[in-house]
């Protein structure tokens, strides 16, 4: 990813449309009518519009650096997961008045935005309820499935660059420039020496498929009564082609505990993904290395990003504080230990 891509897709915002704007939107390509009210987003603008037909939707205008070939690929890996597995918790794609799934757009400033409307899912997010082992099972069973699903997907966008992909986290090297000199500095840079040296040539020989690739708590939307089942996957803004191993790695990064091993919590969201997804010994290994590369990459980047947008710093920085202390507390721990423990979650016996 050149420094003009990331420059232009994650340090630039896309101009504002207003709620009036939107609603006229919704009618003109959509033939329906609603109020809207805005919804939080990294690089998309967002509504949630409230149908006078008495349903919720989401209705997403794209950032005006992304590629008409990415909106597409996201797109149609929704509309393949559905297909593969209609009872997915996943939003669904709602076509436009002339059956198409999305609408290329100028808005009145001049940018070319891509308007799509989905379905709202209904549920309460994980960040906000009480964890438990049950609910990371289901959780990590539901993510397998996604992944099944998208296992035979495939599109010419699915390789896009994209500043959040694990695999090519030396391109975080730039961005560490920008951030203060200190320990916290010092520990990502070597970190990501590591990860240049050791880990991304292990990541070459691993199975790949598109992944969703942001599990993280505000991506999940939980029953809000019994408060175990998954009841919505959202945000598939961060898609892409990856080894397969790390759409587990980022979903673990948000399933650590405080505990003297923090993998204990995230062993029963392993466990329901391996489930549903059967996992590979040498995936398992790279695991341990993959979620300390997760954790690094969102304190590098969410630290980046809250510098240049201070007005949005709250959002950006909502799971920064989280994942520095994950980052510490598991990177105490003993890999060959990590590495036995994870392969035992698994049911593979033997020494890493």
């Amino acid at each position: 990813m050149s420094d003009s891509t990331i420059d232009q897709l994650f340090s630039t915002m896309g101009s504002t449309t207003s709620l009036q704007a939107a609603s006229e939107l919704l009618w003109q390509h959509y033939g329906l009518r609603g109020s809207a009210s805005p919804l939080n987003s990294e690089r998309d603008q967002n509504f949630r519009i409230d149908g006078d037909d008495g349903r919720q939707y989401v209705l997403k205008l794209t950032h005006p650096a992304e590629a008409r070939g990415v909106t597409d690929f996201q797109t149609r890996a929704l509309l393949h997961a559905a297909s593969r597995d209609p009872s997915l918790p996943i939003p669904r794609v709602i076509p436009r008045l002339d059956g198409e799934p999305y609408a290329a757009i100028t808005l009145p400033d001049g940018t070319q935005r891509v308007l799509r409307l989905l379905s709202y899912l209904h549920g309460q997010p994980l960040h906000q309820i009480m964890r438990s082992a049950a609910q990371r099972r289901h959780l990590g069973y539901t993510l397998g499935r996604l992944d099944v699903a998208l296992g035979d997907f495939s599109h010419p966008s699915a390789g896009h660059a994209l500043l959040w992909d694990i695999q090519h986290s030396d391109r975080l090297q730039p961005l560490l420039a920008e951030l203060p000199a200190g320990e916290r500095t010092a520990t990502l840079a070597a970190f990501l020496q590591h990860f240049v040296r050791d880990i991304q040539p292990a990541l070459a020989g691993l199975r790949r498929q598109v992944i969703h690739n942001d599990l993280n708590p505000y991506n999940v939307l939980v029953d809000p009564q019994e408060q175990i089942t998954t009841c919505g996957l959202i945000d598939f803004g961060d898609m892409v082609q990856a080894p397969l191993i790390n759409e587990l790695a980022v979903a673990c990064s948000y399933q650590l505990s405080g505990n003297a091993n923090p993998l204990d919590s995230a062993a029963e969201l392993i466990a329901g993904y391996h489930q549903a997804c059967p996992l590979l010994r040498e995936e398992v290994l790279l695991l341990y290395d993959l979620i300390l590369t997760r954790l690094c990459m969102t304190v590098t980047i969410t630290g980046w990003r809250a510098a240049r947008y201070p007005d949005n710093q709250t959002y950006i920085l909502r799971n920064n504080g989280l994942s520095w202390d994950g980052l510490q507390r598991l990177g105490a721990l003993d890999r060959a230990e990590a590495q036995a423990f994870l392969l035992q979650v698994c049911g593979m016996k033997g020494q890493a």
